[in-house]
């Protein structure tokens, strides 16, 4: 049985990651599962937050247990869709050292103008940067050495190369069903309270284009950003997978 944590901030091909392992007939998939928990616990008025909500788990303690419980439906990999600003101080994360972790990353800059086109005037707490950072050295320092990391740069650049490459350092075949999935995922993509999201396109679709953001950012805002993961694992030993 493999439990893959994905970590990323927002804005990060996160979410078309999830469709990819979403697509294979071995993966069960949960979209965000501190979600509800984390707008409870900071009364944040997102968007959707009431249907939020009514479809997530509450509680930190019950999300814990069944992310390291029996993976829905009888399958053999359990691929967690985790947003890194969702994991508050309080909230347990004693059960990130029973799964496999896996680190999102995008340019801070590139992340900062996407999330700036969706909503205004994002803050750092917006962004997961600081947890991200918080959660890699938790897990570099239970491994001994730096956890995987992929840019979501390479996987729009080569989806494939880098897809199979994923699932080589996590000890998992490849499956091409991951590189297409059709527009709204019904089939082998099992999700846990998550509602319908609308249009998901293929990795293939998203290889050839990359639009180029530029925002102008105070330098109060740089000097965090600069602690993305591409160089805080530079404390820690290579990655086995590597």
């Amino acid at each position: 049985m493999t439990r893959i944590a994905m970590w990323s901030g927002p804005r990060n091909l996160s979410t078309a990651m999830m469709y990819s392992f979403g697509a294979r007939a071995d993966c069960a998939v949960w979209d965000e599962p501190y979600y509800a928990a984390y707008l409870l616990e900071t009364d944040l008025n997102h968007p959707m937050r009431e249907q939020i909500l009514a479809a997530w788990p509450h509680s930190p303690a019950e999300i814990s247990t069944r992310i390291v419980g029996d993976i829905p439906q009888d399958k053999s990999v359990f691929y967690q869709k985790h947003m890194t600003q969702h994991m508050l101080p309080k909230f347990d994360r004693a059960w990130i050292t029973h799964v496999t972790n896996v680190f999102l990353i995008r340019h801070p800059a590139r992340v900062i103008a996407s999330y700036h086109a969706k909503r205004e005037s994002p803050s750092l707490a917006d962004l997961g940067f600081q947890e991200q950072a918080e959660l890699f050295d938790q897990v570099a320092q239970h491994l001994g050495y730096a956890p995987i990391v992929i840019d979501s740069a390479d996987i729009r650049a080569n989806p494939e190369a880098m897809l199979r490459a994923l699932c080589h350092a996590i000890a998992l075949p490849f499956d091409p069903a991951m590189l297409n999935w059709p527009k709204r995922m019904t089939g082998h993509g099992h999700r846990i309270g998550i509602p319908q999201c609308g249009t998901a396109r293929g990795l293939q679709v998203l290889k050839g284009h990359c639009q180029m953001w530029a925002m102008h950012c105070k330098a109060c805002w740089l000097t965090p950003c600069l602690f993305t993961i591409n160089w805080r694992r530079l404390k820690y030993k290579p990655s086995k997978a590597c």
